[in-house]
């Protein structure tokens, strides 16, 4: 006898799932990529808002956790509320010229605009959480003190300075703009700074340590989202990539590490240089391991931060070579970062610890929605909770992306 409709369609629902199932499993392991991942075109055909670094619905995720008394959310934001960013009578500090020499020499107006930024990005998320709506007007009012200053960044260290302002930015305007109601009046204003200060700084990218360039695409990316810039967000996709697959070695890459075609390290030589002396490259190894964790934490930061972008934009990269060296550079800093004696052919046998709070959101992608097993990061993660501020770029990431399936 022939099955019966609701027969068939059962065994088409099976096996879908299978199929389905086994896919998603290939994707998490890194053993084929997501269809259409790798695809040139990274824009998105319409942009989802709020979209740099967190969603709508991550934030709703956080938010029942932290009304419900969860943990570790309710400490993570306890902690956010309690810092110096969430105050109300926070004054604005804005410079018409911000300079940033090596090193923070000189330092006019920097770590003003840095900490303004991140203040912005803080009272967003404290006005969503709470809806609070004092909050959401001193976010504005910090973007508004800025956007009617600021003219230019100079010295040596403008790009890497706008990299880390301009990638905060961004992530409080798009949270203000898409989930406050009660107005914006400066916002062109806003953009326009974005559009004309920020961006031609960054969106040409760098030939200096990676740590820049990817902070530097991270700003590009974020702000390209807001602006809903298609041709700059496909140009900082694309350098973003080529970078990310320079600055963490993979086994498969061959004997050295891949380059950027702009730096000329056609030599071995000049490879190990750049690679602070390093001549062994192991799987996990990222340029800056051998310099300090510190700078290596703001590379896997920002790789970490517009990978999540990308995804919620509709292109998920986790599945991709730039999620497969994201767990890689996750896991072997994590393994040293929690006190593992470095072997003698790595950096000398000494590693200066020190990587910072910058595993939830990688971990969070990889393992929590991917289910790839991340023993050394997963320790370190949750050692490390609540994450707060490095004071720089990234903030409050326990609240926003632990454990968060959205």
């Amino acid at each position: 006898m022939a099955p019966t409709m609701q027969a068939r369609h059962r065994r088409s629902r099976t096996t879908l799932l299978a199929t389905l199932t086994t896919a998603l499993a290939a994707v998490a392991a890194g053993v084929v990529a997501w269809p259409g991942a790798d695809r040139a075109e990274a824009a998105p055909v319409t942009f989802s808002h709020p979209g740099v670094t967190v969603s709508r619905g991550q934030l709703d995720f956080a938010k029942a956790k932290v009304d419900a008394g969860a943990q570790p959310w309710k400490g993570a934001f306890d902690q956010m509320m309690a810092s110096k960013y969430a105050d109300l009578n926070r004054t604005p500090k804005p410079r018409a010229t911000v300079e940033c020499g090596s090193y923070s020499n000189p330092n006019y107006g920097c770590t003003d605009e840095r900490e303004d930024a991140i203040a912005a990005y803080t009272d967003a998320l404290a006005w969503y959480f709470t809806r609070d709506e004092r909050y959401a007007k001193k976010s504005i009012a910090l973007m508004d003190a800025w956007s009617g200053t600021i003219q230019e960044h100079t010295n040596s260290n403008a790009p890497l300075q706008t990299g880390w302002a301009g990638s905060s930015w961004p992530k409080a305007a798009e949270i203000i703009a898409y989930t406050y109601s009660g107005g914006w009046a400066n916002e062109g204003r806003f953009k326009t700074m974005l559009r004309d200060v920020y961006l031609p700084e960054v969106i040409n990218g760098s030939n200096s340590n990676g740590n820049w360039e990817l902070s530097m695409m991270e700003a590009a990316v974020g702000i390209s989202v807001f602006l809903e810039d298609k041709t700059s967000y496909d140009k900082a996709m694309a350098k973003f990539r080529t970078r990310t697959a320079a600055y963490v070695y993979l086994a498969s890459d061959g004997d050295l590490p891949k380059t950027v075609p702009s730096q000329n390290l056609d030599t071995k030589a000049k490879i190990v240089s750049y690679w602070q002396g390093q001549s062994t490259f192991v799987t996990g190894l990222t340029q800056e391991s051998c310099r300090d964790f510190t700078h290596t934490g703001y590379g896997i930061s920002a790789i970490s931060h517009i990978a999540e972008t990308s995804r919620i934009q509709g292109q998920d990269l986790y599945g991709t070579d730039v999620g497969e060296r994201l767990r890689q550079a996750l896991g072997f800093q994590s393994k040293y970062e929690l006190g593992e004696t470095p072997p003698s052919w790595l950096c000398g046998g000494t590693v200066n610890r020190g990587l910072g709070p910058v595993t939830e959101v990688g971990y969070n992608a990889l393992h929590t929605r991917l289910g790839v097993a991340m023993t050394n990061t997963q320790k370190l993660t949750e050692q490390q909770r609540p994450a707060g501020s490095n004071n720089l770029f990234v903030a409050w990431e326990t609240l926003t992306h632990a454990e968060n399936p959205s």
